[in-house]
């Protein structure tokens, strides 16, 4: 790497279905220099000696000993999930590749969803949502709409 020359990162795409977040693009272009795999798979002699880190969002790329061998220069995979389950350690530690990854960096988003859905379910919440919007009627086989209520009592069913 030349000076001023930033590290290179290898990430599966920019956007799109599997690809990083374009907002997290943006951010990682201010400290990085981007690689998608399409660029990496395409001109493969030039930029595996560029290579240092590998960004695994959603846990892609997948990480193999193909990959691995064909990175002379990587020192680190960055995984931007909570688990490294996806990831084979034992096999990358025998490259000397560090693995890192963002134990809690969910854990309150986490909670929330638990107790949102231990509430939901306490309070059979499902259930009244369909009664609200259904009807009684559509637990005896025929069903009719909301839309077709003239009382809007029925809209707060259940406070």
């Amino acid at each position: 790497m030349a000076e001023g020359e930033l590290p290179a990162v290898l990430i599966l795409d920019i956007g799109g279905t599997h690809g990083v977040l374009e907002d997290l693009a943006a951010l990682l272009k201010k400290y990085f220099y981007l690689i998608t795999m399409k660029e990496f798979l395409g001109n493969k002699e030039e930029m595996r000696k560029k290579i240092q880190s590998v960004f695994v969002f959603e846990c892609r790329p997948t990480i193999d000993r193909e990959l691995l061998e064909s990175l002379p220069n990587l020192k680190v995979i960055a995984n931007s999930g909570v688990g490294v389950d996806h990831l084979d350690l034992k096999m990358i530690s025998s490259f000397g590749v560090k693995v890192t990854n963002t134990p809690h960096a969910v854990a309150d988003p986490t909670a929330d969803i638990g107790m949102a859905l231990m509430l939901a379910s306490a309070r059979r919440l499902v259930e009244g949502s369909v009664l609200n919007f259904l009807g009684p009627s559509y637990f005896l086989g025929t069903p009719r709409f909301c839309c077709e209520r003239d009382d809007l009592s029925e809209s707060i069913f259940g406070m």
